[in-house]
């Protein structure tokens, strides 16, 4: 009894937290949104750019995908194409092969069971090739306006620095604890600025420059 209300007050605590981050966060990061360049009538780009942005930056996808998509200029044409044309436009974002075999896939299913257009279900999002949860909810999120938490490295990383969640490194079961202490309503604005804040402030190589936190008094690393 004594170790379940503990663990009920440390939910609350952990929550309390949570909506101090959000509000220091809007406050440091206002305009924050996603830095992956596509057009909202246009949601198939962000399944594409989302894809290649595994193990590369945001900023070299989006020149990638401008000679990618002067070549190959919708679904059609990029579900026609040849992997390995698409390989070798891709190639500057790493792992071209199983990049470009995913792209191709996934733009075939979108034209030949989605009718071009892409899913707004968790669910319908994952069938498609090369999708995982993280680039689902982003879709959802961004595209769809519906609750979603994005889990990439910068969430991972500063959520467990600032309190949220404890060692916890997978990104599924980090997606879980958070959606026990994010508003369903800030969960994606909020992982948009973690990735800001994390790219800024509590960078990964270096040590964290706490002196310039806009959340430091709730963080649980300067604590």
């Amino acid at each position: 009894m004594a170790r379940g209300k503990k663990t009920e007050k440390e939910l609350q605590e952990k929550k309390e937290r949570a909506l101090a981050l959000i509000e220091g966060l809007k406050k440091g990061y206002p305009d924050s949104g996603c830095s992956l360049i596509y057009e909202k009538d246009q949601a198939w780009k962000l399944l594409v750019s989302v894809r290649l942005a595994a193990q590369c930056t945001d900023a070299r996808v989006n020149v990638v995908v401008e000679d990618l998509y002067q070549k190959y200029p919708d679904i059609d044409a990029l579900a026609d194409a040849p992997v390995e044309e698409i390989e070798r436009l891709v190639h500057p974002c790493g792992l071209g092969n199983s990049k470009a075999r995913d792209i191709s896939a996934c733009m075939k299913m979108l034209r030949d069971v989605y009718h071009y257009q892409v899913p707004d279900t968790m669910e319908e999002l994952l069938k498609l090739p090369g999708v995982g949860r993280k680039s689902a909810n982003l879709v959802l999120g961004d595209v769809y306006g519906k609750p979603a938490i994005v889990t990439d490295t910068h969430c991972i990383r500063l959520v467990n620095r600032m309190g949220l969640v404890d060692g916890i490194k997978e990104p599924a079961k980090v997606e879980k604890e958070l959606w026990k202490l994010i508003p369903p309503e800030e969960g994606n604005d909020f992982c948009h600025r973690l990735v800001d804040h994390g790219r800024a402030v509590c960078t990964a190589r270096t040590k964290p420059d706490c002196d310039r936190c806009c959340v430091r008094e709730w963080c649980r690393q300067v604590l």
